[in-house]
């Protein structure tokens, strides 16, 4: 009989013993917090000065790149007005990368940045080379493509998107004198001894520059 009381007691203790460990094992528990996962939209791009050679053209041959130069990433919604705009400057290579915090990708495929979102040059650090041109739609608005390229980490990533390249252009492109016929023949007329007839000379001359360009260089 007795035994069977000690036996009792000591299963009471035990139960009560695992309680208590439970509690303070709870007590002490602190769940891992989660981490949401970031998930950003990036558009990555160039800025030039166009050479003068090329004037005129969307060719970007012997154009400099423009460092501090300022461009703007502006986004629409499906109603067609603009819910994201930010402005980004190019580093020391002409290079942008406008990481776009805060903008908000929707299920809809009208504010895709694909769909939304276009590049505007802004201004141009040099009074030189300030001129907005529309080389790939830098004045109205350059559309952005998909390389498919992304950057990924743990809790991270990032969808990258390119656009341009851009350029402005100079201000002044006076032409240098080449050796094409208009220059030679320009040159001719400069002579005065050639030139028996002053109005002639001028009107020979306007002729010469409409009909016969003159080389940049």
């Amino acid at each position: 009989m007795a035994g069977n009381h000690l036996v009792l007691v000591i299963s009471a203790l035990l139960v009560l013993f695992s309680l208590a460990f439970a509690s303070v094992s709870a007590e002490g528990y602190v769940p891992t917090p989660t981490v949401e996962k970031k998930v950003d939209v990036v558009v990555e791009g160039m800025v030039y000065c166009q050479s003068c050679k090329y004037l005129g053209s969307w060719s970007l041959s012997e154009a400099k790149p423009l460092s501090s130069a300022k461009v703007s990433v502006i986004c629409n919604n499906g109603k067609d007005q603009i819910n994201y705009y930010k402005a980004f400057s190019t580093n020391e290579n002409g290079y942008f990368y406008a990481q776009l915090e805060g903008f908000k990708m929707n299920s809809c495929i009208w504010e895709h940045p694909l769909q939304s979102c276009h590049v505007r040059l802004v201004s141009s650090p040099l009074e030189n080379c300030s001129l907005i041109s529309n080389i790939n739609n830098g004045m109205y608005g350059a559309p952005l493509r998909f390389e498919k390229k992304k950057l990924v980490g743990s809790n991270y990533e990032a969808a990258i998107y390119a656009a341009g390249p851009l350029a402005f252009r100079p201000t002044d492109c006076t032409p240098e004198v080449s050796n094409n016929l208009r220059c030679q023949l320009v040159l001719i007329l400069d002579d005065i001894e050639f030139c028996f007839s002053a109005a002639f000379c001028s009107f020979y001359k306007i002729l010469v520059q409409l009909f016969v360009p003159c080389t940049l260089s």
